[in-house]
């Protein structure tokens, strides 16, 4: 999606808007206005000049029609061939009484004409300085109309800044503010006239802002007390079941089933402290790094007996260390799902991992997933046809791989197996 352009440019292209279509009003107005002063003028100016050579020819019927640069006259008597003077052009013979636009020799006139005691008079004005002028009016008109639009968009760029500077005061208020602290804006609350919009905007934001702080301070002592309590009985439960696998007496049964409690309690506290990282702000540092091939060799190890009960043989290719910039915390949650889920669908297979300082690759030989299961495996909750989980495994890796910025790709083909790859590079 386009970026959208800022309030204040908005503001000054409207502004511009604005008074392009005033000024082209304006320009129209004055145009046509203009148009007609001059037409009039030339009629009451041609009707003038008739009106005295008429009444001229009535005192002295020798007496010549008008002659100037811009004004030629013309009169004959009726059923006459000529004219004292010049000839009538042809195209002015038939022309009726009144006020005409005529062209001759490519010049353009306005004629007036009018008939006397059966005589017909012509005076012409010729229209080309005329016109001349109308387009350097026009060409004035035009150069205004754009200046009135400049002079509206820089008037509209500077009102709109002095306008909504308390707005983008706000604005950076609210994003510089620290999370744990939300911002105070009595600077902006009283630099704003009571009861304007700005006051009630700040207003709102503040009311905002203090009911966040709290609803953060509540998910704070939720997650903590969570956490505490938690942390407690599993700690009880991890201490019981290695107790228990010490004790001599336990057949094999009963040493895979205190196993299998030592796995959960394990995935149980490592799947706390991810979710306890998750839960951070997006741009809170993760600085810690670990070890991930003693991770990944640990997990393989946890779920080597699991494995080895459906038939399925784990491997692991990893160099002695891989040192990744990310809380052991996360890289345990992130290889024990996909390990995890790689053994619960693999009957009599192979599952190998492969890590190195830039990717951690996961493949199994076991049933694989269809192309609709596929498109939705990292949803939330979206457990696909032999799932038995509650579907949020892959989900955490996927939410493990943004927080981090990895980029995570799955492969899939039914019966053939499944690669998940994850990419440390682009982090």
């Amino acid at each position: 999606m386009a970026r959208r352009r800022s309030l204040r440019l908005r503001v000054a292209m409207a502004f511009a808007g604005l008074g392009a279509a005033l000024s082209l009003l304006l320009s129209l107005g004055i145009w046509f206005a203009t148009l007609d002063v001059s037409q009039r003028l030339m009629d009451q100016t041609l009707t003038a000049e008739l009106e005295d050579y008429m009444a001229r020819r009535a005192r002295n019927p020798n007496s010549l029609p008008p002659a100037a640069a811009s004004l030629r006259g013309y009169s004959m008597a009726s059923g006459s061939s000529g004219s004292i003077g010049d000839d009538l052009p042809p195209p002015l013979r038939t022309l009726p009484a009144g006020q005409h636009e005529i062209e001759l020799d490519g010049i353009p006139y306005r004629a007036a004409v009018a008939e006397q005691d059966g005589s017909r008079y012509v005076i012409l004005f010729d229209e080309v300085r005329q016109k001349r002028r109308q387009q350097r009016f026009l060409g004035y008109l035009v150069a205004g109309a754009v200046l009135m639009t400049l002079l509206a968009a820089v008037g509209g760029l500077w009102l709109a800044g002095r306008v909504i500077a308390p707005v983008t005061e706000l604005a950076r208020a609210v994003t510089d503010a620290d999370p744990e602290s939300p911002p105070r804006l009595p600077a902006i609350v009283a630099a704003a006239a009571p009861g304007d919009e700005i006051d009630e905007l700040a207003h709102a934001f503040e009311r905002y802002l203090a009911r966040l702080a709290a609803f953060v301070e509540r998910e704070r002592s939720f997650a903590a007390d969570a956490s505490h309590e938690l942390r407690t009985p599993l700690a009880v439960i991890r201490g019981a079941a290695e107790v228990l696998a010490e004790d001599p007496g336990l057949d094999a049964a009963q040493r895979e089933r205190v196993a299998r409690i030592e796995r959960a309690a394990e995935e149980m506290a490592q799947l706390i402290a991810a979710l306890l990282l998750l839960a951070r702000e997006d741009y809170a540092p993760l600085d810690e790094t670990c070890d991930a091939t003693r991770l990944a060799a640990a997990c393989i190890e946890r779920y080597r007996t699991l494995a080895a009960s459906r038939g399925t043989t784990l491997k692991l290719d990893a160099p002695a260390t891989v040192e990744l910039k990310v809380p052991p915390a996360l890289f345990a949650i992130v290889i024990a799902n996909l390990v995890h889920n790689a053994v619960a669908h693999t009957r009599d297979g192979v599952i190998a991992v492969a890590l190195d300082p830039a990717s951690l690759t996961v493949r199994d030989s076991g049933s694989g997933i269809g192309d609709e299961a596929l498109a939705r495996v990292f949803e939330r909750h979206y457990r696909g046809p032999e799932s038995v989980g509650a579907g949020i495994g892959l989900f955490l890796v996927k939410r493990v791989c943004d927080r981090l910025g990895w980029q995570v790709a799955l492969r899939s083909d039914l019966e053939k197996g499944t690669t998940v790859t994850l990419d440390f590079t682009t982090s």
